[in-house]
């Protein structure tokens, strides 16, 4: 299991390290995500818009397709 929220602290980087997560083969992965990021009270900074959110787990599954696994 890969954290990249806490693990980074930046949402510019959450999408890449979960790829790459995946690609080494972690099973999942723990993103904070909120409607609106700036107003959250705790994490904001490193929390993926619902419409981010959809778009790396579009990404994870293609990559973990590729290595014949399913997300």
């Amino acid at each position: 299991v890969a954290d990249p929220s806490h693990g980074t602290g930046r949402r510019s980087l959450v999408g890449p390290v979960a790829r790459a997560a995946v690609a080494a083969g972690a099973d999942a992965v723990i993103v904070e995500v909120h409607p609106e990021p700036s107003k959250a009270l705790k994490d904001g900074a490193q929390s993926l818009t619902f419409e981010g959110f959809r778009v790396m787990m579009e990404e994870l599954k293609c990559i973990a397709s590729a290595l014949g696994r399913c997300m």
